[in-house]
């Protein structure tokens, strides 16, 4: 069994620590030989945990793609949209990519990707990891086998946690969808992929809202200042208070954002970063809730609901079948099964594992490599199958911003194709 080598662009959080880590645990299967990051510690942080040496450490990307081919397959996780032209640029050079989600903000380009990735005979997987958790493969499987006949409509809410919300989506990198992607795309592809996988069929219209409606100037405590540590009054009974938070429960995250985490790293970057900003005064213009209603090619519908004000970090399905019913609880990792021919109600309890995303990080990496491995074959997220479910959030968000107005999906495809 030969050992594939990889490059990495972008030592973040999903670079550095959940595609990064399988060839630190599997140094038989994956080497990672060169890193780009512009983020001096970073960089310098993965190249050393890594053992890459020196000539191959980048600060950018392009300069590392200036480079003759140097890997088996390149792993891109840079922010959405500068995924775009690393991507073409890789599979001009030969590389099979892992790329991050979303593939990027404008639909012209994934579509673009698509065809690329064809055009070079390239494998490009996209970061959709929840397909390769125990969890949703097993609900897959139980569809597969027909054990609930027909779907006819799902229900499935992504119950993002008033918390993470904060973090990622008011105070983060995904906070403007000027600078990144909308919310339906950045954070909700992986449940319009979902849908799209679980339902295997075209989905045909849809319309969508949702808005901004919390974290917004107006809802600002009287007398808040720009950042938390400057002495605010509702530090005791705002939830969002940044030193509460980040020196408390919330600590697990300050690594997201610094590699210092003592107590005295963490203020200093909540200082001088985003994340010691005040949610109600910040640069944020993504909504913290949205619904999708949706119709597919069979006549099946399918809700979808995102909300940023839950008390925890989960998705619930219920999946409605002509012969039974699934009803699921992803955080608790369990879900039950009712046969509407026998009566029998079966709960399953999966083991998700230990690895990030319910065991998807580590699963999408470890497909990705026998994919590159044998040289052939489509992924179970490749580019083909994730365009389908990028398609669902660009027209959702399309639809969200003319008020709920229906959108075909053909039509809608139609606008960035030249046909």
């Amino acid at each position: 069994m030969n050992k594939i080598t990889a490059v990495l662009l972008g030592a973040g959080d999903r670079g550095a620590r959940a595609y990064g880590p399988y060839a630190i645990n599997y140094p038989h299967e994956l080497q990672i030989v060169a890193v780009a990051e512009p983020n001096a510690d970073r960089r310098e942080a993965f190249a050393a945990e890594h053992g890459i040496a020196e000539e191959n450490v980048y600060t950018d990307w392009q300069e590392l793609l200036s480079q003759p081919k140097t890997a088996d397959a390149i792993i891109i996780c840079t922010l959405d949209r500068m995924h775009y032209e690393p991507t073409m640029k890789a599979l001009e050079l030969g590389y099979h990519v892992l790329l991050e989600k979303p593939m990027s903000p404008e639909p012209k380009e994934c579509i673009e990707m698509e065809l690329a990735a064809k055009k070079y005979n390239r494998i490009l997987t996209i970061g959709h990891v929840l397909r390769y958790t125990n969890y949703w493969s097993s609900i897959k499987n139980i569809i597969n086998e027909g054990r609930i006949g027909q779907i006819v409509s799902i229900q499935l809410n992504e119950n993002v946690g008033n918390l993470h919300m904060s973090h990622s989506f008011v105070r983060g990198n995904w906070c403007n969808s000027d600078e990144s992607s909308p919310m339906i795309l950045q954070k909700s592809c992986h449940d319009m992929d979902l849908l799209s996988w679980l339902m295997d069929e075209p989905c045909v219209s849809l319309s969508s809202y949702g808005s901004l409606m919390h974290f917004k100037k107006e809802n600002a405590p009287e007398g808040a200042p720009l950042n938390c540590l400057d002495g605010c009054p509702a530090e005791l009974t705002c939830q969002y208070h940044a030193p509460r938070y980040y020196l408390g429960e919330g600590s697990g995250w300050a690594k997201k954002f610094t590699l210092d985490t003592s107590r005295e790293g963490i203020l200093h970057a909540l200082r001088t970063t985003n994340y010691g900003k005040c949610v109600y005064q910040s640069r944020n213009n993504v909504v913290d809730h949205q619904v999708v209603s949706m119709e597919f090619e069979s006549g099946a519908t399918a809700i979808f609901s995102m909300s940023g004000f839950t008390h925890n970090q989960t998705r619930t399905v219920q999946i409605m079948g002509t012969k039974g019913e699934i009803r699921g609880d992803m955080v608790e990792d369990k879900y039950t099964l009712y046969d509407f021919v026998t009566k029998e109600v079966t709960e399953t309890k999966i083991s998700s594992g230990t690895f990030g995303h319910g065991g998807g990080d580590e699963g999408i990496v470890r497909s990705f490599i026998q994919e590159v491995r044998a040289n052939s074959g489509d992924s179970l997220s490749s580019a083909t199958a994730s365009v389908r479910s990028h398609l669902m959030a660009f027209a959702a968000e399309e639809s969200r911003l003319h008020q709920g107005k229906p959108v075909t999906i053909n039509e809608f495809y139609r606008k960035f194709v030249n046909v």
